[in-house]
């Protein structure tokens, strides 16, 4: 396989600037954008930073390094990178059980991923991951964000231990349910309906970013004035008290066994990057009417996922929420996710200090609108009313998500994407039985439908199957059912393959199997319709000369013409 670099790799922002189709008019639209997203991007990089069992510093970093990364080397005018929602899980899950050296190693890993899935084209394939998986996914993460959620929600003690499994934390809570702070819960209800229905005020700054405002403002009056202390994120990480140092790259100690135990986890996020990220820039080319370069955004998300680790960042990708934003507020280029990351350094080095008044419940409840905004519910109802085979991939791939585990649903899903694309193949081949009349002297179907075509007599002891689509394994079975329909005093047995794009090698077996089976029983095979590139797979696998080359025809007419002589013997 040849790889044209070039091909593969062509970065957005590199051609802009290459083109000359950029101005003074755009860098100011890009401007006003990039520091909106910047200041919608903050509190969900913190958020998303706590709830994957870092600090929120490193959420932040994520954003920035990654960010600038993805908008600089990526393949879309208008993705905006950074943490999501979609990683918490897994990432929660690695530092769980290997520590952030651990997760570093698995990040690393997957940019390295992404950059081959790039390399080698591969970003075609993420479009044909079937609807009802990628909704389970969304859904089943969704709903996971919301239940590792509830412990800050409810104010629930900082030290009680909440365990990983989604069954065994609403037990926990359960459990505790009597140690809930009421003046916590109350703090996450009205940052919750400042989410929900500060859109109907103006859709120019987000719902979040009030309710941080907000939530801050009210812990810090809380405490000052009614003796009433909130946990917060300087509870929780009293070092931010003092600032932020810039973050200085390092490099992690790798072992086999640590990348050994690694790999499953590093591909399950190098396939949720590919996929989210994908996925937000066919939704950004929707709405501008632009085109995003899948494989270049691939190889640009795995440059970032390489690179930010080492600066102590988490997975990332790009964000939906924020390039519709970036859009939605003039963005129209990569510049704008450049600038998006400019801001969030210049909080990180001046303004985080003033983050550890910001109240968790606050936080936990802008992840609960995020979890509400992922869950795609309405979508979810919609595909239960689908056919029983993609509600069963739905539901399979959702409770896989919530109740076992993300990188068991991600590998599952894989396999149901690929038995779901052989079964649609499948049912897009097809064979056929032609009796009597039914064969015209041409090989053309629109000279075939008129009515002066000359019609072709099907001699006796002569059958006709015609195959429709793709000859691959799926059709050993339909020939194996037919064999056994044979009428009576066949002789000769035409498999008219006209229609026949590619014959795979497990074709080629099966029909090498099906001659063999067919002459075991006195029947001669003649094939008809053979293509140029069918034929040249015949003759590589040396099937032309087990048929026979004189039982080989590109045409109907010899063919029958052939079974006829044979019939008479």
């Amino acid at each position: 396989m040849n790889i044209n670099l070039k091909e593969v790799f062509q970065p957005k922002l590199f051609g802009l600037f290459k083109k000359g189709q950029y101005n003074s008019k755009t860098f100011t639209s890009d401007l006003i954008a990039g520091i909106i997203v910047g200041i919608i991007a903050l509190p969900l990089a913190i958020a998303f930073g706590i709830a994957s069992g870092v600090t929120p510093q490193q959420g932040l970093i994520t954003a920035i390094v990654a960010g600038f990364l993805i908008s600089f080397f990526g393949g879309s005018n208008f993705l905006i990178g950074g943490p999501t929602g979609a990683f918490i899980v897994i990432v929660a899950g690695i530092v769980g059980q290997y520590g952030m050296q651990g997760l570093i190693i698995a990040t690393i890993m997957a940019g390295v991923f992404l950059v081959l899935m790039g390399v080698f084209k591969m970003g075609v394939i993420f479009k044909f991951i079937p609807y009802p998986i990628v909704v389970g996914f969304t859904s089943g993460i969704a709903l996971t964000i919301f239940s590792t959620q509830m412990k800050d929600f409810f104010g629930l003690p900082l030290d009680l231990a909440v365990p990983a499994g989604f069954i065994p934390q609403w037990i926990c809570y359960f459990q505790n349910i009597g140690s809930i702070n009421w003046v916590e819960l109350l703090m996450s209800i009205v940052c919750l309906v400042i989410c929900f229905s500060w859109g109907k005020v103006t859709k120019k700054v987000p719902g979040s970013l009030i309710a941080l405002i907000i939530g801050t403002l009210a812990s810090v009056l809380l405490s000052r004035f009614a003796g009433v202390e909130l946990a917060t994120i300087g509870s929780k990480f009293p070092e931010l008290a003092n600032g932020l140092p810039m973050p200085k790259p390092v490099a992690p100690e790798f072992d086999y066994e640590t990348i050994k135990g690694l790999v499953s986890p590093a591909f399950t996020i190098a396939i949720l990057c590919a996929i989210e990220s994908l996925l937000a820039a066919m939704v950004a080319d929707g709405a501008t009417g632009k085109r995003h370069h899948a494989n270049t955004e691939l190889i640009g998300q795995g440059i970032a996922n390489i690179i930010t680790p080492l600066f102590g960042g988490i997975p990332a990708t790009g964000a939906l929420a924020r390039t519709m934003a970036s859009i939605n507020n003039g963005g129209k280029s990569p510049v704008t996710g450049i600038i998006h990351a400019v801001v969030l350094l210049l909080i990180y080095l001046f303004l985080m200090p003033y983050a550890v008044y910001i109240p968790l419940s606050c936080l936990a409840a802008i992840l609960v609108q995020v979890a509400y905004n992922m869950s795609e519910w309405r979508t979810f109802k919609y595909l239960l009313r689908g056919d029983k085979s993609d509600v069963a991939v739905l539901l399979i791939t959702f409770f896989l998500t919530v109740i076992v585990d993300l990188t068991v649903a991600i590998e599952v899903g894989v396999v149901l994407a690929i038995v779901l694309f052989v079964r649609r193949v499948m049912q897009t081949s097809n064979i056929s039985v032609l009796e009597g009349h039914h064969l015209a002297a041409t090989e053309d179907d629109e000279v075939a439908s008129m009515e002066n075509t000359d019609m072709l007599d099907i001699p006796e002891g002569v059958e006709v199957y015609e195959i429709d689509g793709p000859f691959f394994f799926g059709l050993a079975s339909r020939f194996e059912e037919l064999e056994q329909m044979k009428k009576p005093g066949t002789k000769v047995r035409i498999i008219r393959m006209r229609k026949v794009p590619f014959i795979d090698s497990t074709g080629i077996n099966n029909l090498r199997n099906l001659c063999e089976r067919t002459h075991k029983r006195g029947v001669t095979v003649i094939l008809s319709g053979v293509t140029e590139k069918v034929h040249a797979s015949l003759v590589k696998f040396g099937v032309d000369l087990e048929i026979g080359p004189d039982c080989i025809f590109p045409h109907i007419v010899p063919a029958l013409e052939k079974a006829k002589e044979l019939a008479q013997k």
